[in-house]
């Protein structure tokens, strides 16, 4: 997994850990990031300057000697920062080779450790510099205190503690800190992530329902256009069959407006999807003159099953537009609805005209691969393929069972 944030940037105030005081600014940038070793860098050599020279002043007041005040002061100053800094900065150049996340983390407590080992000798280094200055003078001045004689059990007592008191010491002073603040930024950020994808999510599905409520809200000029025609035409040559068409169109306008007034109107039943489409395949059958027929399957305890609206008069839609209506003679449609293990398979059937060039990338099975993709994910399938019979299309959608729609 490669780092997913960049590290010259500023945190999101989700990640973001501390205020907007002076001394804490650094902490605004990602742990080990270069800004931030420059913030935290300025931070600590300003304090441990301070420190130095309250250091350096009293050597110089107790000896009375301004050259080794000073002395001690720089090589104080030059100690402390370096085992302040040593640790942050090696993991710094770690964090900035952009290696994935796995060999980072590794690598930067490596880092880490490896300054707070560097530290210790560093200390060793300055503290046996500054008692070559010091003892001298404080054996001329009569201060020289002989160290007393311990046994080897309280010398092994005290070394432990020592060594405690330095792990102790150059960890947290060292990068220890830090190093917990990387790894709490990391799981942070995560956590940002995660929410940011959730959100992302329930945007796009809150897109696609907009979609779906503008497309439920709509019918369809051409294929109202084309009723009204052919009932204007019935009117005076069959009026029988005019009236009956009438009926069936204003069956299904029942069947269909209703679900737009309703709080829920862009979530729906698979029973309630059905028959909308039986309304709407008794209309196209009178609208036809009787050549259409139909048959609509579904077990009763599968019809309380959340399913997406409008999906499925999608597909009867386009099994009559691109199926039936272009081939002449007789045409049938089948709607079934099935358990298969823990998802609910919906197939439409035509024995039309068959898979015609580009009819899988048109508009509506484009929304409907968008609307599964946009609720389901991967969890839902859509696939159109030629009807087991040779002759004309199935369409199939497939989605987890129990899942909301």
């Amino acid at each position: 997994m490669e780092r997913t944030y960049p590290l010259r940037q500023k945190l999101p105030a989700e990640v973001l850990v501390g205020g907007n005081a002076v001394w804490s600014r650094y902490r605004q940038y990602p742990v080990f990031g270069l800004r931030w070793l420059l913030g935290r860098s300025l931070l600590f050599c300003g304090v441990i300057a301070v420190v130095a020279a309250f250091i350096g002043a009293g050597t110089g007041v107790a000896l009375q000697d301004p050259g080794i005040a000073i002395r001690v002061g720089i090589t104080q100053f030059i100690a402390f920062s370096l085992m302040a800094t040593l640790g942050p900065a090696l993991a710094t150049a770690v964090r900035h080779r952009g290696w994935p996340v796995a060999w980072e983390r590794k690598a930067v407590v490596v880092a880490v450790l490896a300054g707070m080992v560097l530290s210790f000798f560093v200390d060793r280094v300055a503290s046996s510099y500054i008692d070559q200055l010091v003892k001298p003078e404080l054996a001329a001045a009569g201060l020289a205190v002989k160290p007393p004689v311990l046994s080897p059990v309280v010398k092994a007592i005290g070394l432990a503690i020592n060594v405690a008191a330095l792990v102790v010491i150059y960890g947290l002073f060292g990068g220890g800190l830090a190093l917990r603040a990387y790894f709490s930024e990391h799981r942070r950020w995560d956590e940002h992530r995660h929410v940011r994808e959730l959100n992302a999510l329930e945007s796009r599905v809150h897109e696609a329902d907009l979609r779906l409520g503008i497309l439920q809200a709509q019918v369809e000029p051409h294929f109202l256009f084309n009723t009204l025609a052919s009932l204007r035409a019935l009117v005076r040559q069959d009026p029988a069959q005019a009236e009956a068409t009438l009926d069936a169109l204003v069956d299904f306008l029942r069947a269909t407006i209703p679900k737009l007034r309703e709080d829920r109107g862009l979530h729906a039943t698979l029973g309630q999807q059905l028959d909308l489409c039986s309304s709407y395949l008794a209309l196209m059958q009178v609208r036809m003159g009787g050549r259409l027929t139909y048959d609509v399957r579904a077990d009763e305890a599968l019809r309380a099953t959340p399913f997406p609206p409008s999906l499925l008069i999608t597909l009867v839609e386009n099994a009559i537009k691109h199926g039936i209506e272009p081939r002449p003679g007789p045409g049938r449609i089948e709607i079934d609805a099935v358990r298969d293990g823990d998802a609910l398979r919906v197939q439409v059937r035509d024995d039309g005209a068959g898979l015609q060039p580009g009819l899988s990338t048109g508009v509506g099975l484009a929304n409907v691969r968008e609307q599964l993709a946009a609720r389901y994910g991967a969890r839902a399938a859509f696939v159109l393929s030629p009807a087991a019979e040779g002759r004309g299309v199935c369409a199939e959608i497939r989605v987890p069972l129990g899942s909301a729609a």
